[in-house]
């Protein structure tokens, strides 16, 4: 992939003309457009929404000619690292959408801003046409907040209460108790929702205000490319003047000095000038480490908000506000549900996306979901989570419940009240742990794998036909998943 020679385009005259080259190629410039988006999405899902976001998403489309593609980014320093880390990306998906493409060139147009996805062949003309009349004073260096996190949309529990309280309180018109907010909780928890839901509440209440909402990692960019550019006035002026500045992940800038520097700075004013900052990482300040000093103290004078992992009451409303807003007509369970919030314990993103997973593939295989469904659907993420359940606790859950000895599993007796817990037990040292039908047969006083099977395939049959024989393996399996 080249960017030009020497990397670098000064003015948008050097770059070329509008989409496609050549005026009245309308089909052509259709599909072009249809193609940078497609480009676009294949590159979100591979690379991830935050390096998406940071690095891909400002690029902007320009043109193709022959067997090259021509973009645009809006600073020296995006080209040259989109150029050394997304090359054989770029050219990859291009030649996948236009066979041909030999050549992804990037150029340097101050001010040049990321053409949507959705944008029409003239509107892709006009950003073109446009780019090089904008300043870099006027170009945006915040990302936008998105409409589809709300307030009404976040799962309150014990464990996010007092971060969405703050929140709240944050978005509201009138003095605030506390400048900034301080968020940190593990990935995956909402702090970023949370954030998006600040924005749009602040926006609700005050239309013409500005706000922006960018991460550590783009503050940073930004920064630098600002000061290759030598045109940081531009850049201090812009982000000094909003009314809302929300900061996702600050953890990212430990042990980048300059950029602290200007962070400082940027925090000072912001707070001095009565303005209203919100500010996320994955941990506390006092553990945050390679962040000066004087920084770590200013982000505690305000209040600092915690979210905890969510339990189990919070898992389990979050899934069913997932499910009651889905648009798939897809009947999901309430053991389903049950155990999914039993099992997906790390974070919310994991555990909606869980979901999402198995409704999803569902409807593609046009399956009911049910338990059996879900494990199979969800059997590697599972694994991650997976406690290592033993046939011992499984042979002493049901006795247990039966209210039977373990010897008696053990045994030779064949009675029916012994006999069937028997065939319950090795059916669910089946299903729940990898163990050969040998080893499980040893397992049971040493029977031989075809009683195994035997137990497994009668099992299976009285689910369908006995309620309490289904009630009774749907609750061990509770149970034991527990």
């Amino acid at each position: 992939m080249s960017h030009n020679g020497a990397g670098r385009v000064s003015d948008a005259g050097a770059v070329g003309g509008p989409v496609a080259g050549a005026a009245g190629a309308g089909a052509a410039e259709d599909n072009l457009v249809r193609s940078w988006g497609r480009v676009r999405a294949a590159l979100r899902v591979e690379s991830g929404e935050r390096n998406f976001d940071t690095w891909l998403a400002p690029l902007a489309l320009l043109g193709a000619d022959g067997d090259q593609v021509r973009l645009a980014a809006p600073t020296a320093f995006l080209a040259d690292w989109v150029a050394s880390h997304f090359a054989d990306k770029l050219r990859q998906h291009w030649a996948a959408q236009r066979p041909g493409t030999r050549h992804v060139a990037v150029a340097v147009q101050a001010g040049m801003t990321a053409t949507p996805v959705a944008a029409t062949p003239a509107a892709v003309r006009a950003a073109i046409a446009t780019a090089a009349a904008i300043s870099p004073a006027a170009m945006a260096i915040s990302l936008p907040v998105e409409s589809r996190y709300s307030f009404d949309n976040f799962i309150v529990g014990k464990s996010n209460e007092l971060a969405y309280n703050a929140a709240q309180a944050v978005a509201e018109p009138g003095p605030v108790g506390f400048n900034p907010l301080f968020l940190h909780g593990t990935t995956g928890l909402g702090k970023t929702h949370l954030m998006h839901a600040i924005g749009n509440a602040f926006l609700a209440e005050k239309p013409d205000a500005k706000v922006a909402y960018m991460s550590a990692e783009k503050f940073m960019v930004e920064f630098l490319a600002a000061l290759r550019a030598k045109d940081t006035i531009a850049f201090k002026q812009r982000l000094r003047s909003v009314d809302l500045l929300m900061i996702d992940d600050v953890q990212f800038i430990a042990g980048k000095e300059s950029t602290q520097e200007e962070f400082f700075h940027t925090m000072n004013e912001i707070i001095s000038a009565g303005k209203r900052l919100v500010i996320t990482a994955d941990r506390s300040p006092q553990n945050l480490e390679g962040i000066q000093e004087r920084i770590l103290s200013r982000m505690a004078w305000g209040l600092v908000a915690d979210i905890n992992a969510a339990d189990y009451e919070l898992r389990l409303n979050i899934l069913h506000a997932k499910l009651a807003g889905m648009s798939q007509n897809v009947v999901v369970p309430a053991e389903v549900i049950e155990f999914l919030a039993r099992k997906i314990t790390a974070n919310v993103r994991e555990l909606e996306g869980a979901l999402n997973r198995v409704v999803a593939y569902a409807a593609l295989v046009n399956q009911p979901v049910t338990l059996e469904f879900t494990r199979e659907t969800l059997a590697d993420l599972l694994r991650a989570h997976e406690k290592k359940l033993t046939i011992d606790e499984i042979q002493r859950k049901v006795a247990e419940y039966y209210h039977l000895k373990m010897t008696d599993l053990l045994s030779a007796r064949r009675a029916r009240e012994v006999a069937r817990p028997r065939q319950v037990a090795m059916y669910l040292a089946k299903r729940l742990t990898p163990r050969s039908l040998p080893e499980i047969g040893r397992r049971f006083g040493g029977r031989d794998h075809t009683t195994v099977m035997h137990a497994v395939k009668r099992i299976e049959e009285l689910r369908v036909a006995d309620r309490e024989i289904d009630a009774d393996v749907a609750h061990l399996t509770r149970l034991l998943d527990a």
